[in-house]
């Protein structure tokens, strides 16, 4: 009998500890990639958004912490207290180009939605939008909306259907074509309707800057600070700010899944601790056939890294179909809300995919050390004798 079927003769006849000791090096690989997965994704889209907002500066109100820079990025509601004249002594330094936003939300059949406030022509060309279904806001339009194409496809939601903003119904002008970002999901009403519904007396919540000369970056967001004294941050900045705090969370969550390796980890010491008093009397029939202890160190060593092989493989599957299946309820938390619709929630690298699995492996060997050493130490004399 050859060395690798000995180890699958092994493990196969105990099944019931094959299988239970499989699940917790699973579940605990499993975690580890859905983190992984879920946590990629986010930096992904995160800096997409930060692309997509199309500024080099934003302006916020003053005292902003870097929550307001998450909020800008993912669409959640903002404070409301740059003013009218605040936007125009921005609008007022040469060279720049400023867009103020409203940020707020709304409930569609009891579903939270971002609602922005815009100038309709000036973002249109701000952001590059392009309209999939009926038509955009003509000049001079003070009601109506333009929605996003994912709201759209979940809300059935077309041009001419009504939405009630605020105690009051509104016409569905036309639907965005898809942007793979946080204006997927957004109601998009003219800057004074918004102001209006959710009586802000005239203030927005930000204001997104593009400068015509990139060197003079620094410049710029000092002449902004000193004709306002609001808070100015680069895309840069932001997108550093912003990444540092997922960089946390996910550091966070990754320490947790691997808390549950270890555990699993100790699951194995105990299955081949049990394993090597169990078959004290097999270790000294081999023996006595001429097995080195080298050879009796090596079939438990490998059947530990056959549990953290197996285990690995079950644990990338999983953790791979639950960051899918639980991709799509990402936009019940307020901050993740922009993931959806960007097609790109649960993908995982080739070499996340691998690395989970040889990391298992390592783990599994590693547990297998002590047990294995220990069933290689037993003499042939009291492992033969042993009832």
């Amino acid at each position: 009998m050859t060395l690798s079927k000995l180890v699958m003769r092994n493990i196969s006849s105990r099944r019931g500890r094959f299988v239970f000791t499989l699940l917790g090096i699973g579940i605990g690989i499993a975690s580890f990639v859905t983190f992984l997965s879920l946590g990629g994704s986010l930096k992904s889209e995160i800096q997409r958004e930060s692309a997509a907002l199309g500024a080099n500066l934003v302006v916020t109100p003053k005292g902003s912490c870097a929550y307001e820079q998450v909020s800008i990025l993912t669409g959640e509601q903002l404070p409301n207290t740059i003013t009218g004249e605040e936007v125009e002594q921005i609008r007022a330094i040469e060279g720049v180009t400023a867009i103020p936003f409203l940020s707020e939300r709304t409930a569609l059949d009891n579903r939270p939605v971002s609602v922005m406030g815009i100038l309709p022509a000036e973002t249109l060309a701000f952001k590059r939008w392009e309209i999939g279904q009926g038509s955009y806001f003509a000049d001079g339009d003070q009601d109506g909306l333009v929605v996003g194409a994912v709201a759209a496809e979940q809300f059935k939601l077309q041009p001419g259907s009504q939405v009630r903003v605020r105690g009051e119904e509104q016409t569905v002008r036309g639907v965005l074509k898809e942007t793979g970002g946080k204006d997927d999901v957004t109601l998009f009403l003219p800057l004074p309707l918004a102001q209006r519904l959710y009586a802000t007396k005239g203030t927005v919540s930000y204001v997104a800057v593009r400068v015509a000369d990139l060197d003079r970056l620094e410049l710029y967001a000092q002449q902004i600070n000193e004709a306002t004294s609001l808070g100015v941050i680069t895309d840069k900045q932001m997108l550093k700010s912003v990444l540092s705090i997922v960089g946390t969370v996910n550091v966070t969550l990754q320490l947790i899944a691997a808390v549950a390796v270890l555990a699993a980890a100790f699951g194995i010491i105990n299955t081949m601790m049990t394993a090597t008093y169990e078959r004290k009397r097999e270790i000294g029939i081999l023996q006595a056939l001429g097995a080195r202890r080298r050879t009796i160190f090596s079939i438990f060593l490998l059947e530990s890294g056959l549990y953290g092989l197996l285990g690995g493989v079950a644990g990338v599957v999983g953790g791979l179909l639950f960051s899918v299946l639980a991709a799509p309820q990402i936009s019940s938390n307020h901050f993740t809300a922009f993931v959806k619709g960007s097609g790109s929630s649960g993908l995982v690298s080739p070499s996340i995919v691998l690395g989970s699995i040889a990391f298992s492996a390592v783990v599994a060997i590693v547990a297998g050390l002590y047990p294995a050493w220990r069933a290689a130490q037993l003499s042939p004399v009291e492992a033969i004798s042993y009832e």
